[in-house]
C-alpha cells in the first residue's frame, strides 16, 4: 500500500519541523499526547504550558468530523480536560458504522479567534497533478467543500507561486490576509511535495494578527517513499482505522513484509470469526473476500490478507503459522474453515510455498483438530500439482479434513463449498501433470507456423493493427492500436534470466522466426553474453552495462521490459524515454513512489509511449509476444492456449488475476487475443480505456473483458465511451472489491489503488454504472465465466466468431532444473556434503541451525566439533579444542612458517598469498607431527607394545618418534604449553590411556637426552586420540578414521593460521620493506667437483 494515514500529531510534527514560510506559524510543537497510562503530573512537568493556558482536547485516531460528534473539548483548563476525559477515555463509541475504543487523545492550546478568521485548506494527489482546495469559510460547518471551494491544479513537475495562489484561491479573502496566506500555502505545498504527502487537510486554518494556527489536521503520506524520506520521517507509526484494533500479529507480518522481496499482508477483521483466509495474490485476495461476503459470510470473516511475489518456504511458514495461531485461540460452535486460495501464479513456485503451509499445519495439527477446522485449497501455477499433492497428503496423515482443487475448478468455487452453498465433489477432475503439456500429442514434430500465429477465429483477416507513430516530442502524442506483433523485439532491463527464458519458450511455441529478446541491460556487470535455449539449441543474448550501447546496437527494438527495483525504476525509465525508438515500456516493480510514477506518466504521454505498470506482471499477445513472466510457465501457456490468438481481449489490474482470466477465457471461448495487466498502483501508466479502445479498433478482437477494481474512477470512462458509441463490441466487466462497503471500518486491500475515497469509487457503484451503460455485468465473480461464455456463444451463433480447429504447438524441451523440481528425472550429484546446508531460511551446521549454535553458546570449539566431527561434543572437549588452538597459535617469527609469511608480506603480497606461503611449510618437519604422532603411538599401544619395545623398534628401524623432542625445551626446562594442556586433560578427560603411554615413552627418551620430551604436537596428537575414543561420541572405527584422514593436523593449521595472519598484519603495520637475506649469513661455496 502506498497512501497511508498518519496521526494528527505526526502530521503536525512534520509541518512544524519542515515547513519553510515567512508566515508566523504559532503553537509549534505545543501538543501533548494522553493515553490510559498517562501520568498527568509528569505530563504537566514535561509541558508546563498545560498549567497556564486554556486547552483543547480531542481523540487522535483518524476520526473524521470530531466536532460534529461532540468529541472535541474546548476552552478547558487541565482539570477540565481530565474531567472531560473521564467519560471518554477507554470508552467505546460509534463513528458511522465503526465501533471502537477511544484510547489516544491530543491536548493543544486553545486559540481564541473569530469565525471570519477560519479557513479551509486541502491538498490532494491526482493522476494529472496535485489539487489545492481553499475555502474562505472553515470550521465544523464547512459543508461540501468540493462544490464550493476554490480549486487550483498544480500539474506534475509544475511549480506553485504566491501570485497563482492569490489569483485562483484567495479571491474572497480579506486583503490584509492574502499575503500571509499565500506565503503559508506555498510553503505548505512545498512541504507536501518534499515529504511525499498524498493528502493534507487543515480545517480550520486560523489566521489572526498573531500569525497562522493549524488547528485540526488530517494527512496521508506515500509509505513507499520511506527510502527517500527516512531521514525526515524517522520511524513513522501508521495507526489503524478507527474501529479496528492494532494487533501484534499484524505488526509481525508487516515486519516480515518489510524484510522480504515478497508481499505479505494481514488485517484482522474479526478474530472470533469462523472463516479464515490465506490467499495468494493481491487481486485474488479481494475476490475471495468479495465471494465470502456475497455468500453471507461478512460477519464471520476473520481476516483479510495475501501472500504473493514468490515468498520462500520459510516466509510462507511464518505467515501460515501466524494465521493458524490466531484461528485456534477461540472455539466456534460451528467449527472453523480455512480457505487457502489463489489465482494461477505467474512465477511463484506453488509447491515451495505450500511446503511452508504444510509445515505449519503439521505444527498445529492438534489445535486444528480440536477447533474442528476444515481446510479448502485451490491453486494453480508453476509446480502446483506437487503443491496440491503434498497438501492432500498432510490431510491424510494428520486427519484434518483438507479438500484440494486445481485449475480445473473455478477459483472461488471452494468458497461456496466451505460455506455450504455447493456440494464438495469427492472426485474432482484430474488436471494434467506439468510434464504432459510438453509432449506433442498429435505425433507430428512441427506445426505450420501460419496456423499458430494467425487469429484463431475463422473469419479474421490481418490483425496487426497500426503501429505507434513516431513524432516529435511535445504535447501528448497519439498511440497506436497494436502494441505487439510477432516481429516485436525487446530489451530486458535486469538480470532476469528465468523470465527471459520463459519469453524464449513462448516465442518458440508461437513459431516466431526469431526470439523477442534482443538484448539485456544490467549496469552491475561489464558487457558479456548470456546463454539461453531456443527450442533445443543454445543461443547467446548480449548483455550491456548501459542503455545507450544497447539502443545503438539494436535499433529494431521498440519495447523495454524493466525489472529494475523500486529504487532504480524511476531513473532507468526516464533514461529509456530519451530513446525515440521505444514505443512501449513495461515496469514490473511494485512500490515506486506515486510522485515518481506521475512524472514517468507525464513524460511518456508527451512522447507517445505506452506504459504498462508499475506493479504489474505485464501482458501477453498470444502467438506474438509476452512480457516477462506473464501467463506463467509453459504448461499454463499451453493449457490456456496462449500460443495462438483467440477472439477475446481483456484488461485487468491484477497480474495473478490476469492469468486466471487466461484460464477462464480459454475454458469458455476460443481463447485470448491480447491481455494486459495495467498494475495495482493508484496511478497505472496506462488506464483501462487506453486498452479497451485499442481492442475496439483491433479487427481480431470480437469481445472485451474488463476486470476492474475498487478505487479510482477509470471504469466510468468505459461507461462514457459505451454511451457515446465509441465502444460497440460486447464488453463483459466486473469490478472486484464489493465487500468493502460491508465492512464497518476501512480496509486497505492488497493493491495500492484498491481503496475507495468516495462513494463513486466503490466497486458496487462502478458495477451498477457499467451495467446501466450496456456492459455485461455478472452478479459476482463466481458467475464471470458463465457470462463470458454466454456472450461468446451468442457471437458464435451470429457468425461473428467462427471457431477454427485446434492445431497443436511444437514441443519444447523442459529445462533440467525444472524437470528435477518436478521429480521427473534424477542425476547423481557432483558433490556431496554432510556438514553444512545453506539452502533454507538459516544456515545449518551438521543438522543444527545457526541460531541454536549461538543459543547453546558452543563457541569456536563446539562449532569446530560440528563441522569437523559432525557431533555436538561435550563441554570439556570443546574447551580442549579451543586450548589447542590457543597454544598452537604462534611460536615466534623464527620458525619456518612465520618466516615465510613475513618474507612474503615484505614483498608486498596480499594476505591470502602470505598466509598460504606460511602454511605450505607445514609438514613432518614443522608442525605436521600431530597426525604422525597419533598414528605411531596408537599403533604401538594398540599392538600391546611396551614403551621400551616401541622405543627400541623405532631406533632399530632408523625412524624418529614423531611428537618427541624439542630444540629448546627439555625435562629441566619444560614447555608450559604442554603443562597447561596436561593439567586440563588429567582433570577433565574420562581416561587418558594413550597419553599415559606417551608419557612412559617420554621417561625413556629423556633418560637418554633431556630434550627428547613429549612436545606440544605429540601431546595434542595423543590427547586427541584419547578424546575421540572416550567421549562417547564416536565408535572406535570412527575415531581411528579421523586420525587417518588428517583431522588432527587441522588443529595445528587452524591455530597457526592465527599467528601467520598476525605476522602479516604486524609487518604491514610496521611498514617493513622488501626483505633481502644478508650475505654474511650465507655460506657461498663452489660446486664440490671444483673445490676438490
Amino acid at each position: 500500500m502506498s497512501a497511508k494515514a498518519i496521526s494528527e500529531q505526526t502530521g503536525k510534527e512534520f509541518l512544524y519541523k519542515y515547513i519553510c514560510t515567512s508566515a508566523a506559524v504559532q503553537n509549534r510543537f505545543r501538543y501533548a499526547n494522553v493515553t490510559a497510562e498517562t501520568d498527568f503530573d509528569r505530563l504537566a512537568q514535561e509541558h508546563p504550558w498545560l498549567l497556564t493556558e486554556r486547552l483543547v482536547v480531542k481523540p487522535d485516531q483518524l476520526i473524521k468530523r470530531r466536532g460534529k460528534l461532540g468529541l472535541v473539548g474546548v476552552n478547558l483548563d487541565l482539570d477540565g480536560v481530565r474531567e472531560w476525559l473521564k467519560t471518554r477515555l477507554m470508552k467505546e463509541t460509534t463513528v458511522a458504522k465503526a465501533k471502537g475504543i477511544l484510547k489516544n487523545f491530543l491536548i493543544e492550546p486553545f486559540v481564541a479567534h473569530k469565525q471570519e478568521e477560519e479557513f479551509y485548506m486541502c491538498i490532494y494527489a491526482a493522476r494529472e497533478g496535485d489539487y489545492l482546495l481553499f475555502h474562505h469559510e472553515g470550521g465544523v460547518d464547512v459543508g461540501d467543500v468540493d462544490s464550493k471551494a476554490k480549486k487550483l491544479l498544480v500539474a506534475v513537475d509544475d511549480k506553485i507561486s504566491e501570485d497563482s495562489v492569490i489569483t485562483n484561491l484567495l479571491t474572497h479573502v480579506p486583503n490584509d490576509k492574502k499575503a500571509i496566506l499565500a506565503n503559508f500555502i506555498v510553503g505548505l505545498f512545498n512541504l507536501y511535495e518534499d515529504l511525499f504527502f498524498t493528502y493534507l487537510e487543515i480545517n480550520p486554518l486560523v489566521v489572526t494578527k498573531a500569525g497562522v494556527y493549524v488547528l485540526d489536521m488530517a494527512a496521508k503520506i506515500d509509505a513507499t517513499a520511506d527510502y527517500i524520506c527516512k531521514a525526515k520521517w524517522g520511524d513513522v507509526e501508521f495507526p489503524p482505522p478507527f474501529g479496528r484494533e492494532a494487533y501484534p500479529e499484524e505488526a509481525y507480518i508487516a515486519d516480515l513484509d518489510a524484510k522480504s522481496g515478497a508481499s505479505l499482508k494481514l488485517t484482522l477483521l474479526n478474530p472470533r470469526g469462523r472463516i479464515w483466509t490465506m490467499v495468494a495474490g493481491g487481486g485474488a485476495s479481494v475476490v475471495y473476500s468479495d465471494t465470502i461476503c456475497d455468500l453471507g459470510g461478512v460477519d464471520e470473516l476473520a481476516n483479510y490478507g495475501e501472500y504473493s511475489g514468490a515468498p520462500s518456504e520459510q516466509q510462507t511458514y511464518d505467515y501460515a503459522k501466524t494465521i493458524l495461531s490466531l484461528m485456534t485461540r477461540e472455539k466456534h460452535r460451528e467449527g472453523k474453515v480455512l480457505i487457502i486460495g489463489g489465482s494461477i501464479a505467474n512465477f511463484t513456485n506453488v509447491a515451495a510455498t505450500f511446503k511452508g503451509i504444510v509445515r505449519a499445519i503439521r505444527d498445529y495439527q492438534g489445535p486444528l483438530k480440536e477447533h474442528e477446522v476444515t481446510i479448502f485449497v485451490r491453486r494453480g501455477g508453476p509446480n502446483y500439482q506437487e503443491g496440491l499433492r503434498v497438501m492432500g497428503e498432510v490431510g491424510k496423515t494428520t486427519g484434518i479434513p483438507i479438500h484440494v482443487f486445481g485449475t480445473e475448478t473455478h477459483m472461488t468455487a471452494i468458497v461456496g463449498m466451505a460455506l455450504g452453498h455447493r456440494p464438495i465433489p469427492h472426485e474432482p477432475p484430474a488436471a494434467a501433470h506439468t510434464a504432459n503439456f510438453l509432449l506433442n500429442s498429435s505425433g507430428s514434430s512441427s506445426t505450420p507456423a501460419s496456423s499458430r500465429t494467425a487469429s484463431f477465429s475463422g473469419n479474421t483477416t490481418k490483425v496487426e493493427g497500426s503501429p505507434a507513430k513516431k513524432v516529435k516530442t511535445g504535447a501528448a502524442v497519439a498511440k497506436g492500436t497494436s502494441l505487439f506483433s510477432k516481429h516485436t523485439k525487446t530489451i530486458v532491463w535486469g538480470m532476469q534470466t528465468r523470465a527471459v527464458q520463459g519469453m524464449m519458450d513462448f516465442d518458440y511455441v508461437c513459431s516466431r522466426e526469431q526470439p523477442s529478446v534482443a538484448a539485456m541491460v544490467y549496469p552491475f556487470t561489464g558487457d558479456h553474453k548470456q546463454k539461453f535455449y531456443w527450442g533445443h539449441k543454445e543461443i547467446l543474448v548480449p548483455v550491456y552495462k548501459n542503455m545507450e550501447d544497447a539502443m545503438k546496437k539494436h535499433p529494431d527494438v521498440d519495447v523495454l521490459i524493466s525489472f529494475a527495483s523500486l529504487r532504480s525504476a524511476f531513473d532507468s525509465t526516464m533514461e529509456t524515454l530519451q530513446y525515440p525508438q521505444i514505443q512501449t515500456i513495461a515496469i514490473i516493480a511494485e512500490g515506486i513512489p506515486e510522485a515518481h510514477t506521475r512524472k514517468i506518466i507525464k513524460a511518456a504521454d508527451e512522447k507517445g509511449v505506452t506504459l504498462i505498470g508499475p506493479a504489474t506482471v505485464g501482458g501477453i499477445k498470444p502467438g506474438c509476444f509476452k512480457i516477462g513472466n506473464t501467463g506463467g510457465m509453459l504448461d499454463n501457456i499451453l493449457a490456456s492456449k496462449l500460443y495462438r490468438p483467440g477472439s477475446v481481449a481483456y484488461v485487468s489490474r491484477s497480474g495473478g488475476m490476469s492469468n486466471e482470466l487466461n484460464n477462464i477465457i480459454a475454458r469458455t471461448t476460443d481463447g485470448v487475443f491480447e491481455g494486459v495487466a495495467i498494475g495495482g498502483d493508484r496511478y497505472p501508466g496506462s488506464v483501462f480505456t487506453d486498452h479497451v479502445l485499442r481492442y475496439q479498433d483491433s479487427p481480431g478482437v470480437q469481445m472485451i473483458v474488463v476486470l476492474g477494481e475498487i478505487g479510482g474512477t477509470e471504469e466510468y470512462k468505459i461507461c462514457k465511451a459505451m454511451k457515446a458509441g465509441r465502444i460497440t463490441k460486447p464488453v463483459v466487466c466486473w469490478c472486484i472489491g464489493t465487500c468493502a462497503t460491508m465492512f464497518s471500518s476501512e480496509v486497505q486491500f492488497g493493491h495500492a489503488g484498491a481503496c475507495a475515497n468516495q462513494a463513486s469509487e466503490t466497486a458496487v457503484a462502478k458495477n451498477k454504472a457499467l451495467k446501466e451503460a450496456g456492459a455485461f455485468v455478472p452478479k459476482s465473480f463466481d458467475e464471470l465465466g458463465e457470462v463470458i461464455k454466454s456472450v461468446y456463444d451468442d457471437l458464435v451463433s451470429k457468425g461473428v466468431i467462427v471457431p477454427a480447429a485446434e492445431v497443436p504447438p511444437p514441443t519444447v524441451p523442459m529445462d533440467y532444473s525444472w524437470a528435477r523440481e518436478l521429480g521427473l528425472i534424477r542425476k547423481p550429484a557432483s558433490f556431496m556434503s554432510s556438514i553444512c546446508d545453506e539452502r533454507g531460511q538459516e544456515l545449518i551446521y551438521a543438522g543444527m541451525p545457526i541460531t541454536e549454535v549461538f543459543k547453546s553458546e558452543m563457541g569456536v570449539g563446539g562449532t569446530l566439533g560440528l563441522l569437523w566431527f559432525q557431533r555436538r561434543l561435550p563441554k570439556y572437549a570443546t574447551t580442549f579444542i579451543e586450548m589447542c588452538l590457543m597454544v598452537t597459535a604462534d611460536h615466534g617469527p623464527a620458525v619456518s612458517g612465520a618466516h615465510n609469511t613475513i618474507v612474503c608480506a615484505r614483498a608486498g603480497k596480499d594476505l591470502i598469498s602470505c598466509l598460504t606461503s606460511g602454511l605450505l611449510t607445514i609438514g613432518d618437519r614443522f608442525g605436521g607431527a600431530l597426525d604422525a604422532a597419533a598414528k605411531q603411538f596408537s599403533h604401538a599401544f594398540d599392538s600391546s607394545m611396551q614403551p621400551m619395545e616401541f622405543v627400541n623398534k623405532m631406533k632399530k628401524e632408523g625412524k624418529l618418534i614423531m611428537g618427541i623432542g624439542h630444540r629448546v625445551k627439555s625435562i629441566n626446562n619444560p614447555d608450559m604449553r604442554v603443562q597447561i594442556l596436561k593439567d586440563f586433560v588429567k582433570q577433565n578427560f574420562p581416561t587418558t590411556q594413550l597419553l599415559d603411554y606417551a608419557l612412559d615413552v617420554e621417561k625413556i627418551t629423556t633418560s637418554k637426552k633431556p630434550n627428547l620430551i613429549l612436545n606440544v604436537d605429540g601431546f595434542i596428537g595423543v590427547a586427541f586420540v584419547d578424546l575421540l575414543r572416550t567421549c562417547d561420541g564416536f565408535t572406535r572405527d570412527e575415531a581411528d578414521e579421523f586420525v587417518e584422514i588428517g583431522a588432527l593436523n587441522g588443529i595445528f593449521v587452524l591455530g597457526r593460521s592465527m599467528g601467520f595472519i598476525g605476522h602479516y598484519l604486524d609487518q604491514k603495520r610496521l611498514k617493513q620493506g622488501l626483505y633481502r637475506h644478508p650475505w654474511d649469513d650465507i655460506s657461498y661455496v663452489l660446486p664440490e667437483h671444483m673445490s676438490m
